[in-house]
């Protein structure tokens, strides 16, 4: 009988941020939404080393500028704390001071230095945080290592989202198995360079700071920066990972036998993120994905994939389920990557409809009917060199017009 060679890197059906060794997590309602859970933790047993992006919107949130204080001072983090309803940001001085004092209140709780706490909120921006709903999070939140205090912290992070977002996976490193697991929220205001979206991932690899970050910048560039809802970023954006070593092996480096093996579980795990924000989006009904090949560059094959998924235009066209090519050839037209339309083929599913500057014969009905998946899948072909790339994103719906017109009504 031949045997089966196991795979280096294995998806976790059922995962969570709690499947890798010694995490804890919790989540509870303090008050901040009407009923639904709205304060969250995840903890470390053992200091972490850790890895951190940011938004680049120019009016970053206060718990943002916290947590980048906190991870420069030691690349370590033990505890996150996250609350959802209210951002807590464009809110001055005293934003800024509440986000301390809640790095303050969970630092006494879990007994660790302030520097080891991140913070983290989502929600409306421009509200200031009723501290003491707060200051009851931090005093009465329970943590424990269950599959339902991970649901929990899940839940807690939402806000117009209407599912959670897991993904895990396990990678064999000297031999062992080291777990990456990773939950995130994000609907809406979805166009990262990083957009309203949270990220967390947790791993037992043992693993520098500086090339946990490397990691998780080669996984963002590839999964949540590639994706888009509605072409607008918000303030509070932010994907932290933590890497507690509590799996005993070689300390990862770049030259280890192993490490395209870990870049790959984490790349995998940012992704399934990054992908099940994108149907998420608010009101959508498909998830989309734009493929490119051929193009001068893996960077122009990104760029150009972006920009055929964030347009209004293709993601109405996509809702009606109307296979009008045009709207994609439109989108491509006005990118910053050159493109010779004589050398150009495009796909809406299986069928080719665009080729050599040409319209190709095609079954409109048939397309239709494709486009009315819950997967929907462009493809273009750019015959001008060896990069290729991805990207998603949902379609545009009358819904996403309803939930954003009152928003915060």
């Amino acid at each position: 009988m031949k045997l089966v060679k196991e795979k280096a890197v294995q998806p976790i059906p059922g995962g969570t941020i709690l499947s890798p060794l010694g995490y804890k997590a919790g989540g509870m309602h303090t008050g901040l939404r009407y009923a639904k859970k709205d304060f969250g933790v995840i903890y470390s047993e053992k200091p972490a080393q850790v890895g951190a992006v940011y938004t680049q919107s120019h009016f970053q949130a206060a718990p943002l500028k916290v947590t980048q204080e906190s991870i420069l001072k030691s690349h370590t983090l033990q505890v996150v704390v996250v609350n959802s309803a209210i951002a807590n940001a464009c809110t001055g001085e005293q934003g800024l001071k509440d986000a301390y004092q809640t790095r303050e209140w969970t630092a006494k709780r879990f007994q660790i230095p302030e520097e080891y706490v991140a913070v983290a909120s989502t929600g409306v921006i421009g509200e200031w945080l009723p501290m003491e709903k707060i200051e009851k999070g931090c005093n009465e939140i329970e943590v424990a290592s269950t599959e339902q205090s991970a649901e929990s912290f899940q839940q807690a992070i939402l806000t117009t989202d209407l599912i959670e977002k897991t993904s895990c996976y396990s990678v064999k490193i000297d031999g062992e198995t080291v777990t990456i697991g990773g939950c995130a929220k994000g609907s809406g205001m979805i166009h990262p360079n990083m957009a309203t979206m949270l990220g967390f991932i947790t791993t037992d690899a043992s693993i520098s700071s500086t090339l946990l970050q490397k990691a998780l910048k080669t996984a963002i560039d590839q999964s949540f920066n590639q994706i888009t809802v509605d072409g607008e970023t918000s303030t509070n954006d932010m994907v932290i990972a933590m890497a507690n070593g509590m799996v005993e092996h070689d300390t990862l480096h770049e030259s280890h036998p192993d490490w395209h093996h870990f870049q790959e579980g984490f790349i995998h795990v940012c992704q399934d993120l990054a992908k099940q924000i994108a149907r998420d989006g608010e009101g959508a009904t498909k998830l989309v994905e734009v493929n490119v090949k051929g193009a001068h560059s893996h960077h122009d094959a990104n760029i150009l994939a972006k920009k055929i998924v964030g347009s209004n235009l293709v993601k109405t066209a996509l809702f009606g389920g109307d296979p009008n090519w045009g709207r994609i050839v439109g989108a491509m037209g006005h990118s910053e990557v050159t493109i010779d339309p004589h050398q150009c083929d495009i796909y809406i599913g299986e069928t080719l409809v665009f080729s050599n500057g040409t319209p190709q014969p095609f079954n409109e009905e048939s397309v239709s009917q494709d486009m009315q998946a819950e997967h929907v899948i462009i493809s273009v072909g750019l015959h001008g060199g060896d990069g290729k790339g991805k990207a998603w994103g949902c379609d545009l719906t009358y819904d996403y017009v309803k939930i954003n017109a009152s928003y915060r009504t």
